[in-house]
């Protein structure tokens, strides 16, 4: 069996390079929003039940992302209406690509909203992406079309990083590449010598 490691981290915290560093020392990585791209492409598994929910947001066979945004930004009860939809899809994928790489010794979860869907509890660790709050500004400032009043209403529904650290089995620190790749290492490392203790 597989150790599933879950991989998590605010906007700006470094989480897509530190899962970049796990897929380098060959662990199969499965990402959160590229399988809901997946099932919002054409002929995508969400494309039918959201255009039944939401057609004006479904062009072309793929559900428009701005579209589904704007009419998510126009009623309070979208958002939820979308998850009862979407999130047993994406859980499906997740299942399926855990079965796919069932003999691989890690296997990578990174899943942006891990603590706040409450899918920490299904990992059998959690790694948390981390730099202090000025890196992690001035990283999502320099993003093209991003405002300080965008940053701040997507931090508004993520779990501050001081809880998320808390609650994590280790922490990946961003703050230069050569501490993160050390941390990433050292992760592997212990895992891999936590399973050879099981399997002598």
């Amino acid at each position: 069996m597989s150790f599933v490691l879950g991989l998590t981290g605010g906007i700006g915290m470094g989480k897509t390079t530190a899962a970049k560093m796990f897929a380098a020392r060959g662990c199969p990585v499965w990402d959160a929003d590229a399988a809901v791209h997946r099932l919002y492409a054409a002929d995508g598994a969400a494309v039918e039940p959201v255009g039944a929910a939401f057609p004006e947001a479904v062009v072309q066979n793929t559900v428009d992302r701005s579209r589904l945004k704007a009419l998510l930004a126009a009623d309070p009860d979208a958002l939820s209406r979308l998850e009862v939809i979407v999130h047993p899809l994406v859980a499906a994928d997740r299942a399926a690509f855990l079965e796919q790489h069932a003999a691989a010794p890690i296997v990578v979860l990174d899943i942006p909203l891990l603590f706040e869907t409450g899918s920490a509890a299904a990992m059998d660790g959690v790694a948390v992406v981390s730099t202090d709050e000025a890196v992690r500004r001035n990283r999502v400032l320099a993003r093209p079309g991003m405002t300080a009043a965008t940053l701040d209403l997507i931090l508004s529904r993520q779990m501050p990083d001081a809880d998320k650290r808390a609650r994590a089995d280790w922490i990946i620190p961003s703050d230069s590449i050569d501490a993160a790749e050390a941390a990433v290492d050292a992760i592997c490392d212990e895992i891999l010598h936590r399973r050879d203790a099981h399997d002598p």
